[in-house]
């Protein structure tokens, strides 16, 4: 008999690519989500609800959330704390409440609890100093799911995920690829500066491993490609000639008026900090314990484009 997985989030980037993995490899999908075309309608942002199912469910993939949006204002910084820790709380309590509990709940986390603009290969022992609302929300979250587990007895993983790369990726690597194929992209400096990045389907692929042995782990690519090698990859996928180079004395520059300029400028000092410094994470431990062996992600750029 199939297990039947839970997704919350499943309309999104890697929810979409969750379902699809876990789904080719046999097991039910049921999609819990505020929108019509899931399998079950549910708030997250509402207390109390009920979960009308007709099935046990196995294991749960809590991948919805709020995330890649600088709150402008304290009510929006609020939203981050509602969605991803009281949204958590919501959907664990129904959980609870079905006459069979799922025997897993894997929790999908991300690198941004440990709060480190740069830094090599970062453990998951790393103290979790993330004080954006985002990564405040999220450490908020793993530490309740981890007390909520151990009392009603549910095998709890949680996923610590850095740039998340698949085709038509969003956010910065979406930008990435748009701005490198109109001739829009600027490369600064010699772009040596690596990031863990992992593919979304690897993901999936492990979903069923951690929901039998639980745990934290970060999870990466292992290659950790440089900025350089992104683009010299995304070029050749797009079959553009050549990647446009910015010295990073004028991107410095550049960097220092944005300053001035405040929200109205593309980039200031701490966003070039970012863009040029090493930030990569460790996933040995998921490599001992779950014998993850993911996919190295330059090895994806044509399927990204």
């Amino acid at each position: 008999m199939h297990k039947t997985i839970l997704i919350t989030g499943a309309t999104g980037f890697l929810g979409t690519t969750l379902c699809y993995s876990l789904a080719k490899d046999g097991y039910r999908i049921l999609k819990l989500g505020k929108r019509q075309d899931n399998d079950i309608q549910f708030d997250l942002s509402e207390k109390d609800i009920k979960l009308n199912v007709q099935e046990d469910i196995d294991y749960v993939v809590h991948a919805a959330g709020k995330a890649h949006v600088v709150p402008k204002n304290e009510i929006e910084a609020k939203e981050f704390y509602d969605v991803n820790f009281e949204g958590t709380q919501n959907l664990c309590n129904a959980l609870t409440s079905l006459p069979v509990p799922p025997k897993s709940f894997i929790f999908i986390s991300t690198v941004s609890v440990y709060g480190r603009d740069e830094g090599d290969l970062i453990p998951e022992t790393h103290p979790l100093n993330g004080n954006t609302p985002y990564a405040k929300s999220k450490i908020l979250a793993e530490e309740w799911l981890q007390n909520w587990a151990k009392v009603n007895n549910i095998t709890l993983g949680i996923l610590r995920l850095p740039l998340i790369a698949g085709p038509n990726p969003p956010g910065n690597l979406g930008a990435m690829i748009k701005g490198i194929s109109s001739g829009k992209y600027l490369s600064i400096g010699n772009a040596t500066a690596r990031k863990s990045i992992v593919w979304a389907e690897d993901i999936g692929k492990i979903i069923p491993v951690i929901a039998g042995t639980g745990g934290i782990f970060n999870l990466a690519d292992g290659y950790n490609p440089s900025f350089s090698e992104l683009e010299v990859y995304i070029a050749e996928a797009l079959k553009v000639k050549k990647v446009r180079k910015i010295p990073f004395a004028v991107a410095k520059l550049i960097a220092g008026i944005g300053d001035l300029l405040g929200e109205r400028s593309p980039i200031n000092t701490d966003k070039l900090k970012k863009l040029t410094s090493t930030l990569t994470f460790d996933d040995s431990r998921a490599r001992k314990l779950l014998d993850w062996n993911p996919t190295p992600v330059l090895d994806k750029i044509p399927e990204m484009i």
